[in-house]
């Protein structure tokens, strides 16, 4: 059997930056296995197989190179820009087409921008965000990051670390200076073990310059499903645009995440949420660009 397959750099416009996915269109008739073996082979965070087409709705699953997971951002981005990018969407001439992918994290909306007939940007909802919980005792998180309490916070403020979900669970945690972010010296064997007790995929954790500011820096660590760090995270920077909010650290409804930076893949994620019958919609953009389209021979 010979299937296509692209790597896709997603959250940026340019090759080796952001955050590489790969993207198996027809994987109607591939088994979990087979999924699993090809993610395993691509050796990247997430490989999405898009495992039925029907107009507008597309059924896709996520891997990592160790196990399969609800969903996954920076692959939605990238699966949906090489659907339209290769016909498989129509293109418009300019402005919005909406379609849906059926994921284990629900039906979720996915917005394509055109401009003058090419793929601008991709923007995907996300699952509804709640509170998971809140951290009893941070101290063997902080000390798995290599951190200690008064680094904690926004500003001069302490303010503690929630388990936020969007889709995937995630530990947002703020963290008062960049260059702390910076230099977090992480033992990922421990942190695997905190994220498996406490049932979380990672930790996203944030620089907020200042309240209200219009950018983030952000920093994301999933060992427990086999990535040390992340480029670029759609879910998780849900999660975070979701936490500032409730939190009250901005007003706006939109906000940049830069991400990426110190694994040199310079990473921009477009963040929006806002309030429809009483309830938080989050959704997550940005651009992609195809590195990689060859055939994988099984």
């Amino acid at each position: 059997m010979e299937l296509n397959i692209y790597q896709v750099d997603a959250f940026s416009d340019k090759a080796f930056g952001g955050n590489p996915a790969g993207v198996v269109l027809d994987a109607k008739y591939l088994t979990e296995d087979i999924m699993q073996n090809i993610a395993k082979e691509m050796n990247l965070s997430e490989t999405a197989f898009v495992t039925s087409r029907y107009d507008d709705l597309f059924t896709v699953r996520f891997f990592t190179t160790v196990c399969e997971v609800d969903l996954c951002g920076h692959a939605t981005i990238a699966t949906f820009y090489t659907l339209a990018k290769m016909g498989y969407i129509k293109s418009i001439a300019n402005g919005v087409k909406t379609v849906y992918q059926d994921t284990k994290a629900g039906k979720l909306s996915v917005d394509i921008i055109f401009k003058n007939g090419e793929v601008d940007k991709i923007f995907m909802e996300q699952a509804t965000p709640k509170k998971i919980g809140s951290i009893s005792d941070i101290s063997p998180l902080i000390e798995s990051m290599g951190i200690n309490i008064n680094e904690v916070g926004v500003l001069d403020d302490i303010i503690y670390p929630e388990i936020i979900s969007t889709g995937l669970p995630d530990i947002i945690l703020p963290i008062k200076k960049k260059e702390v972010l910076d230099k977090l010296d992480i033992d990922m064997k421990t942190l695997a073990k905190i994220s498996q007790d406490l049932g979380v995929t990672g930790v996203h954790a944030f620089h907020l310059p200042e309240i209200n500011s219009s950018f983030v820096y952000t920093r994301n660590f999933a060992p427990l499903v086999g990535i040390d760090e992340e480029a670029a995270t759609g879910t998780s920077n849900g999660a975070l645009i979701y936490f500032l909010k409730k939190n009250n650290l901005i007003e706006d409804n939109n906000i940049i995440s830069y991400q990426g930076q110190s694994m040199n893949r310079p990473s921009t994620i477009y963040c929006e949420i806002i309030e429809k019958n009483e309830k938080p919609i989050v959704k997550i953009g940005g651009n992609a660009k195809i590195v990689i389209n060859g055939v994988i021979s099984i």
